[in-house]
C-alpha cells in the first residue's frame, strides 16, 4: 500500500511538473508572437497601406486632387454667382417708371451676380420691343450659366476614369501574381492572398474617387439648374414691370 502511494505521488509530482513546464513555454510564445504582431501593425501607416496598390495610385491621386479643387473652386463661384437679391426688381421699378435708366444701372452696379448681369442686360436693351429685350436677357443668362459650367464636365469624365484606372490596376496585379506562380509554382495561400489584398486597394481607391467626382458632379450641376429656373422667374417680372411703359408708347 506504501508503494502504490509512493509511485501515485510520483506521477503526480511528474505531472505537475510538466504542466508548469508546458505552461512556461507557451506564455513567452503567446507573448512574442503578441509582440510580433502589434509591431506589424504599429510599422504599417495608412499611407504605407495605400501604396501598396501599386503605380495606378499615382493618377488616382492626381484625379482626387483635381476633383476637390474643381468642386471647391465651382463650388464658391456658384455660390457668389447664383445669391439672389429678391428686393433688385422692386429697388429698380421707380426708376424704370420714370425713366431713369442711368439710376437703375446704377443701383444694378452694386449687385455682381448673375441676376444683376441678367437684369442690368435687359434694363440697357430698354426701349427695344419685348421680343428682343427677352432674347438679349436669354443670351446673358445662357453666357453665365455657361461661365458656371466650366469645368465641370471633367468631373463626369472623372467619374467613369478613375474606377476604370483602379480596375485595371487590380488586373495587372492578379496576371503578376498568377504569372509569378506559374514560374515559381508556389501556389501558398499566403502568396495569393497577400499579393491580392494589395491590388484590390486600387480598386477601391479609384471607386472611392469616382464616388467623390460623381457627387460632386450632380450637386453642382444642381445648383445650376436651381439658377436657370429662378432666372426665369425675374425675366418674366422684368418683363411685366417693362410692359406698360411699352404699352404706351405704342
Amino acid at each position: 500500500m506504501k508503494k502504490q502511494l509512493k509511485y501515485l505521488f510520483a506521477i503526480t509530482s511528474l505531472i505537475s511538473a510538466g504542466f508548469m513546464y508546458a505552461q512556461d513555454s507557451v506564455v513567452p510564445v503567446a507573448a512574442n508572437a503578441a509582440e510580433e504582431t502589434g509591431k506589424i501593425v504599429e510599422e504599417i501607416s495608412a499611407l504605407e497601406f495605400l501604396m501598396k496598390g501599386g503605380v495606378f495610385l499615382i493618377p488616382i491621386a492626381i484625379l482626387l486632387f483635381y476633383t476637390s479643387y474643381v468642386s471647391v473652386e465651382r463650388y464658391l463661384y456658384i455660390k457668389r454667382m447664383t445669391k439672389h437679391n429678391k428686393s433688385m426688381l422692386t429697388q429698380i421699378k421707380s426708376n424704370l417708371e420714370n425713366a431713369n435708366i442711368q439710376g437703375a444701372l446704377n443701383t444694378l452696379a452694386q449687385d455682381q451676380t448673375a441676376f444683376g448681369n441678367v437684369v442690368r442686360e435687359g434694363v440697357q436693351s430698354m426701349g427695344r420691343p419685348i421680343p428682343q429685350i427677352e432674347s438679349n436677357m436669354e443670351k446673358v443668362a445662357n453666357i453665365e450659366i455657361g461661365k458656371m459650367e466650366k469645368n465641370i464636365g471633367h468631373l463626369g469624365l472623372i467619374a467613369g476614369i478613375a474606377p476604370t484606372l483602379g480596375f485595371i490596376g487590380t488586373i495587372s496585379g492578379v496576371i503578376k501574381i498568377f504569372y509569378s506562380i506559374s514560374v515559381t509554382e508556389n501556389v501558398s495561400i499566403g502568396n495569393i492572398s497577400g499579393g491580392l489584398y494589395e491590388k484590390m486597394i486600387s480598386s477601391g481607391s479609384g471607386l472611392v474617387v469616382g464616388i467623390i467626382a460623381f457627387t460632386a458632379y450632380h450637386l453642382l450641376n444642381g445648383m445650376i439648374d436651381n439658377y436657370a429656373l429662378a432666372i426665369q422667374r425675374v425675366n418674366l417680372e422684368f418683363i411685366k414691370l417693362n410692359r406698360p411703359s411699352d404699352g404706351n408708347k405704342a
